[in-house]
C-alpha cells in the first residue's frame, strides 16, 4: 500500500497479485481494483471482476460494493466472474465485442451483503436499487431505512438519496429542513444531482428561503458535473442575468452542452436564440439545427418550429414534404395548431393517396360532430377543397362558422371564403374584418392576406398603409417570405409612408434569400441600379438569373439591359 500511494504502482501490483494468488482477501481486493483502474498492469474489467469477486466471497465489505456496483452497471453477456482463464489475450478475444448487460438481482445480492456487513456506500446502493431498479425488487420501505444507515455511516449517496426522497414526500417544514440539510451535504461531495436539486430548492424557494444567487451557484456546480437539466437551467439564468450577470456567450455555450446532453428544452432554446438573434446576428440555419434536435427528443413547440422552417424555407431549402412530416409529428404529440397546419400541407398538395385523404375527412368529420373546433375548420378545408370526397362549399362554410371563434385558422379561411364568395354570395367587408381578426391573433399568412387590402384598397375602397406596414412587419417577426417581399415594395416607394430604399433593399433580399422569385428579381435591380446606394453588376446578373430560374419572367428583359450595356461598354472601350 506504501509502494501504491508511492506511485510505484507496477511494483505494488506485483506484491498484490502474490499475496492475492495465496487467497488473501485484501490483496485480491487491491489486484481488482488495480485491473479496473488500469493502475500498474493493463486495465480489464473482466480480470478486475474476478479477483473483486473472490474478495466478496470472503465476506469483505468493500469488495461486495464493488462487485454490486460492477453488476449494476453491466458486465459483459455471458462473463461469469467466478470463472478462471488461461490468459488474457483468451478474456479479450473472448468479450471484447460481447455487449454489456445490468443484473440488478446479482447487485442487489452483492449490495445486501456489504450493507448488512456495515459498508455505507453498499447501502445506499442497496436502497438506490430498492427504489429505482426492477419492479420486482423495488421496496419502499427497505429503501428509506438503507438510506438512513448510509447516511448515519456517512455516505455522500445516502445524504443524496435520503434527501431527494424526504423532497418528494415532505409534507411539514421540519421534513423540508431535513431534506435540505441532506442535500447540502451531499452536493458538499459535489453530487451533481443534489446540486441540481438544491439550486431548484433555492430558485423555487422550496423548504429554503428563495435566493436566485444561490440558485445561480448550485447550477453551476451541477453543471460542472454534467447533469443536463442543470446546464439549461443556468443558461438560462446567464442568458437572462438571473441570479449572475448576464453573459450571452456563456449561456449559448451551457445550453449547447445541454442540448447535446439530451436536453430538449435547451435544443428548443437555441433555436428561440438563433431565429429571433436576440443579442447576437440571426443564423436561421443554427435555429434549423436545434430545433431538429429538440424535434428528435420529443420536444413539440420546437418541432413545430422546425415544420414551419421547412415551409418557408428559413434556413434551408423550401421543403413542403419536411414541413408536412414535421407537422405531423407536431400533430401526433398534441400540438393542436399542428393538425391544422398538417391539414393545409395536405390540401397544398403534399402527395398523399386517396384511401388516406378518406379517412382523414372521416375522422375530422368525427371530430367536428362531437363538437371538437378544429375538426370542424380541417373538415370545412376538406370540403373546401374536395379533398377525401366531392367539393361542397356550402357545407365548408358552415363549418368554418363553427369553428371560427376558437380557430384562428379557421377566421382567415372564413374571412377569405367571404371575400371571395366561396359558399354563398361574396361579402368583402365582414370576409376582411375576419381575416383582420385572425391577423390580430398573430396568424402570419392572415397579417399578409389583411394588409395587402389595405394597401390596394380593394374593399370599400379603405386604405390604411400605416397599418398594413404595421402586418407586413408582425408577419415578417414569424418568417413569412410573402412579407419579406411586401416590407420591400413598401420601403421601395409609390405608398403613403416614407421612402427607405435601404430599407426596401434589406427586406427584398431576406424574401431573395428565401427563394421568392419576385424579391430576387427586385434584389437584382437594385444592385444593376445602384437603387440602395451601391451597385454590384455581377451580383445583380446572378440574382436576376435565379429570378427567372423561379418564374419571373420580367428579370429576363433586365438580364438583357445588362447584356446589352455590357456590350455598348466594350464597344466603347475598343473604340476608344
Amino acid at each position: 500500500m506504501q509502494l501504491l500511494e508511492q506511485g510505484e504502482a507496477v511494483e505494488a501490483f506485483s506484491i498484490f497479485a502474490d499475496l492475492a494468488r495465496r487467497d488473501d482477501p485484501q490483496a485480491q481486493y487491491q489486484v481488482g481494483q488495480c485491473y479496473l483502474s488500469g493502475n500498474g498492469v493493463l486495465a480489464s474489467l473482466e480480470e478486475g471482476a474476478r479477483w473483486v469477486s473472490r474478495a466478496a466471497h470472503h465476506g469483505m465489505p468493500e469488495a461486495c460494493f464493488t462487485l454490486a456496483t460492477l453488476y449494476a452497471m453491466g458486465l459483459p453477456e455471458g462473463f461469469d466472474p467466478t470463472t478462471t482463464f488461461n490468459t488474457v489475450d483468451a478474456l479479450t478475444a473472448e468479450h471484447e465485442h460481447a455487449e454489456k448487460h445490468p443484473d440488478f438481482e446479482q447487485a442487489e445480492l452483492w449490495a445486501r451483503r456489504g450493507a448488512e456487513a456495515g459498508n455505507a456506500d453498499a447501502q445506499a446502493l442497496l436502497a438506490h436499487i430498492l427504489t429505482h431498479g426492477p419492479k420486482e425488487l423495488r421496496d419502499e420501505r427497505q429503501a428509506r431505512y438503507w438510506y438512513e444507515k448510509a447516511a448515519d455511516g456517512g455516505a455522500l449517496q445516502g445524504y443524496l438519496g435520503l434527501g431527494l426522497l424526504l423532497v418528494g414526500e415532505a409534507k411539514t417544514e421540519d421534513e423540508k429542513r431535513r431534506a435540505a440539510a441532506y442535500l447540502t451535504k451531499a452536493s458538499e461531495g459535489d453530487l451533481g444531482t443534489a446540486c441540481a436539486t438544491l439550486g431548484w430548492m433555492y430558485e423555487t424557494g422550496f423548504a429554503v428561503k428563495q435566493s436566485f444567487d444561490r440558485a445561480a451557484h448550485y447550477y453551476e456546480k451541477a453543471a460542472e458535473n454534467n447533469i443536463p437539466p442543470a446546464q439549461a437551467r443556468y443558461g438560462l439564468m446567464l442568458l437572462k442575468g438571473v441570479g449572475v450577470e448576464a453573459n450571452i456567450t456563456r449561456a449559448e455555450s451551457w445550453l449547447r452542452r445541454a442540448a447535446y446532453n439530451g436536453d430538449a428544452d435547451a435544443a428548443a432554446l437555441l433555436g428561440d436564440l438563433y431565429i429571433r438573434g436576440e443579442d447576437f446576428v440571426p443564423v436561421p440555419s443554427e435555429a434549423l439545427k436545434w430545433y431538429r434536435l429538440a424535434a428528435e427528443n420529443g420536444h413539440v413547440a420546437a418541432t413545430r418550429a422546425l415544420a414551419l422552417l421547412y415551409l418557408t424555407g428559413t434556413g434551408t431549402e423550401r421543403d413542403p414534404k419536411k414541413a408536412a412530416h414535421w407537422f405531423q409529428v407536431a400533430a401526433e404529440k398534441g400540438d393542436k395548431h399542428a393538425v391544422a397546419d398538417f391539414g393545409n400541407m395536405i390540401l397544398a398538395g403534399v402527395p398523399q393517396s386517396d384511401e388516406a385523404k378518406e379517412e382523414m375527412q372521416e375522422r375530422f368529420r368525427h371530430l367536428a360532430e362531437s363538437g371538437d373546433p378544429l375538426g370542424a375548420f380541417n373538415l370545412g378545408v376538406c370540403l373546401a377543397q374536395g379533398l377525401g370526397g366531392g367539393r361542397d362549399e356550402t357545407r365548408a362554410l358552415y363549418w368554418m362558422s363553427k369553428a371560427r371563434d376558437g380557430i384562428v385558422n379557421a377566421q382567415y379561411w372564413y374571412g377569405r371564403m367571404l371575400y371571395e364568395g366561396i359558399g354563398l354570395s361574396a361579402d368583402p367587408v365582414n370576409g376582411l374584418k375576419w381575416i383582420e381578426k385572425a391577423a390580430e391573433a398573430g396568424m402570419p399568412e392572415a397579417c399578409v392576406a389583411a394588409a395587402q387590402l389595405l394597401v390596394t384598397g380593394a374593399v370599400a375602397g379603405r386604405r390604411d398603409h400605416q397599418k398594413a406596414l404595421a402586418l407586413y412587419h408582425q408577419a415578417a417577426e414569424q418568417g413569412n417570405v410573402d412579407a419579406f417581399f411586401s416590407l420591400g415594395a413598401m420601403y421601395g416607394g409609390g405608398h403613403d409612408i416614407p421612402t427607405d430604399r435601404s430599407r426596401a433593399f434589406d427586406y427584398f433580399e431576406k424574401a431573395a434569400q428565401r427563394g421568392h422569385g419576385l424579391a430576387q428579381m427586385m434584389v437584382g435591380r437594385y444592385l444593376a441600379r445602384g437603387l440602395a446606394g451601391h451597385t454590384d453588376v455581377d451580383q445583380a446578373r446572378l440574382w436576376l438569373r435565379r429570378a427567372v430560374k423561379n418564374g419571373a419572367k420580367e428579370a429576363e428583359k433586365d438580364l438583357k439591359e445588362l447584356d446589352q450595356q455590357r456590350l455598348s461598354a466594350e464597344k466603347g472601350e475598343d473604340h476608344g
